[in-house]
């Protein structure tokens, strides 16, 4: 078997409901679905967020099949090592990671396919029966945030996620909101780095009244110096989120107890390989890792699902995001948490069936937005 092509098709996510964070509000995102061909007839998908232009991602995976054409699928560590080197990528950052990334998680597709094993086994196999999720709840404001977390609530979510960073008096208004909800539940912040050290201690000093379980990259999203200080001056946890994109980040995070978790995916690191041996690095250094979610659909989050079986140093309340698109991309399995939770699959490769329908009209969402600038 060898691989003949790699594909890009660049497609539009709208979301449910508007999605409001720290400066902003997004109605959709978009996501670039990657398939890798052999000349068997295997393909394995995968695919690149983190809202780099699509034609952009198109032309360095154009690049990169100029190594991988050729080449066997299965020899997943040699194929990529070529293109590390060819193109100097030992220390990626986060352009580079996310691409490799999703190249190598297609290679695992196949691999699972090829073999008819899911990528779990593949990986050394899993040392846990189910994987726990939270309830992401979002809003205009603390009315909506509440309604949201009374529906993760009466779902049974044993952990509920908001955005902060929005503004003092916001923020204080709707901490307090969705902590009248939810009761004594697990509550999670992340200010997507909207502080400064100053603010960040301020602001999470003021917050702790509410008892958040952690505070996710509340300071500036590359000084891992920044999240030290503001991890050492206040009364809450801080997990690691943002400034994190290779492994070598995550040995001078675990290094410097920055951080008290690390919240990490497959796309970051630059696979799903070297995404467990940054799980292997925080586990050596009692740090435990919390599954990151970006604006993905359900291939990302397969992918993460079978990666996290395998990880012993898992926390509870992983993030999953693609319940907030108005139409996911696969059609198989349900991957909706019930209590929070999702347990075992068997399908091969990684698991999910493409809903070939639902791709098209993401794609041509895609192309009509660039045609109208909309």
């Amino acid at each position: 078997m060898r691989i003949t092509t790699i594909h890009a098709t660049p497609l539009l996510l709208a979301f449910r409901e508007p999605y409001y964070w720290a400066g902003r509000c997004d109605l959709d995102a978009v996501a670039v679905l990657v398939e890798v061909r052999t000349d068997e007839g295997v393909s394995g998908y995968a695919e690149v967020t983190g809202g780099y232009p699509p034609v952009a991602i198109d032309a360095a995976l154009q690049e990169i099949g100029t190594v991988l054409i050729g080449l066997s699928p299965l020899d997943i560590a040699g194929s990529l090592r070529e293109v590390h080197h060819l193109y100097g990528l030992t220390q990626a950052g986060n352009f580079a990671n996310l691409i490799v990334g999703a190249v190598e998680m297609a290679l695992w597709d196949i691999m699972g396919k090829a073999l008819d094993q899911p990528v779990y086994r593949l990986l050394g196999g899993a040392c846990r029966g189910e994987v726990d999720y939270f309830a992401f709840v979002h809003g205009r404001d603390a009315e909506e945030l509440a309604e949201d977390a009374r529906e993760a609530v009466a779902a049974g979510y044993s952990v509920v996620y908001m955005k902060v960073g929005r503004g003092e008096s916001e923020d204080m208004e709707n901490v307090a909101a969705v902590r009248d909800v939810i009761g004594d539940r697990r509550l999670r912040l992340d200010a997507n780095g909207a502080w400064d050290v100053r603010d960040a201690i301020y602001m999470i000093r003021r917050l702790a009244i509410y008892e958040p379980d952690w505070i996710e990259q509340p300071a500036h999203t590359k000084s891992i110096a920044a999240l030290k200080h503001v991890k050492e001056s206040v009364p809450v946890p801080v997990a690691a989120d943002d400034l994190i994109y290779s492994l070598f980040d995550v040995y001078e995070i675990c290094r410097q107890r920055a951080a008290d978790v690390l919240v990490l995916s497959p796309h970051e690191t630059g696979g799903l390989a070297p995404f467990r041996k940054a799980a292997g690095i925080a586990e050596a250094a009692g740090i435990a890792i919390n599954l990151h979610g970006r604006f993905v659909t359900g291939v990302t989050d397969m992918a993460l699902h079978y990666a996290a079986l395998t990880i012993p140093n898992l926390t509870e309340g992983n993030q999953i995001m693609h319940q907030i698109l108005r139409e996911d991309i696969i059609s198989a399995p349900d991957i909706t948490p019930r209590s929070g939770r999702l347990g075992m699959y068997d399908a091969p490769g990684l698991g999910f069936q493409l809903d070939d329908e639902a791709v098209g009209r993401a794609a041509e969402l895609y192309s009509r937005s660039v045609t109208t600038g909309t």
